[in-house]
């Protein structure tokens, strides 16, 4: 029996994106694996819904080469439609029908289904079921958009900053659901500006920035060593200065009687400090070794300051 040839859900090549003379989109390349959660991270600006719109077929590229589950969105027509799941940013609603009715008008336009009343309940719209869209709040809005999304049991499931407007209960709801649809072997493509969103749901991550792709791979190995340094912590020894300490590979500085070492190279350092400590029976006390969060190497590869979110 011949084995079925993998393929990856998405491959972007070069893609690029124009509006006169904005280049909202530069030359984008990136794949996106089966029954992967990737996400696209980037400042308002950065591309991120532009190529969200392209690849569901919404929008036309102007040049580079693009397949999502093996169609050209651009031409895929109703065979590559049936196939996803799309939640963008903002949907409009026929304010007079209830939640029930939307979704199951939803189900009826794809030829594989999950059950409407099954989907309302998962999204925790059940005890809204009967309500008319104009009587939802902001939140249940969004979580009506991913009823929607999900009703025709996509391959492949796009989400466009999927929590805006959630409270911390629901976001985590969400992040539950789509976690069990990564379970179900769902692929996800998701954009988001919530930087624990993206290191608690994503396979891989990646960032734009000018239309750019910037940095792309796990959470955890973002940015590469040279932006994600470790800082070791540790109270002074008594009657000792910052000129008895070993030299190490980080930059030391000191406040308050806290030495902090950032570095590139932790393990090296805090042997380096162990060592040093044991050699002359001294306590580090609080010894403490952190490592960046997303947000930290998102803020460096963006260029982003603190004080712009």
């Amino acid at each position: 029996m011949a084995t079925e040839l993998f393929v990856s859900a998405i491959v972007v090549s070069g893609m690029s994106k124009s509006y006169g003379s904005l280049l909202a989109v530069d030359g984008l390349s990136f794949t996106v694996e089966q029954g992967e959660v990737f996400a696209l991270l980037g400042p308002n600006g950065a591309g991120k819904t532009t190529t969200v719109e392209i690849l569901t077929g919404h929008r036309h590229r102007n040049g580079g080469e693009v397949s999502v589950l093996g169609f050209d969105p651009a031409t895929g027509g109703r065979a590559y439609r049936e196939r996803i799941g799309v939640v963008l940013q903002s949907a409009g609603f026929e304010e007079e029908f209830t939640v029930r009715e939307l979704v199951r008008l939803q189900a009826r336009l794809y030829p594989r289904v999950h059950d409407p009343d099954e989907v309302i309940d998962l999204v925790g719209l059940a005890d809204k079921a009967a309500a008319r869209t104009k009587t939802l709040s902001g939140g249940q809005r969004r979580r009506l958009d991913l009823a929607l999304g999900l009703v025709g049991a996509p391959d492949l499931l796009f989400l466009d900053e999927p929590t805006t407007g959630f409270d911390p209960s629901a976001r985590h709801h969400a992040w539950d659901l789509v976690s069990r649809l990564r379970d179900m072997g769902t692929t996800i493509l998701l954009t988001t500006h919530y930087m624990d969103e993206a290191q608690h749901l994503a396979d891989r991550a990646a960032v734009m920035r000018g239309g750019r792709l910037v940095a792309i791979g796990r959470p955890e190995d973002l940015g590469g060593a040279s932006i994600a340094q470790h800082t070791i912590r540790f109270r002074l020894p008594a009657g000792l200065s910052m000129m008895d300490l070993p030299s190490v590979t980080g930059a030391v500085g000191q406040e308050s009687g806290t030495v902090t070492v950032r570095t590139a190279a932790p393990v090296r350092d805090v042997h380096t400090l162990s060592q040093w400590a044991l050699d002359r029976r001294l306590d580090l006390s609080d010894l403490s070794l952190t490592r960046p969060t997303l947000e930290d190497i998102y803020l460096r590869l963006t260029g982003e300051s603190d004080d712009d979110h």
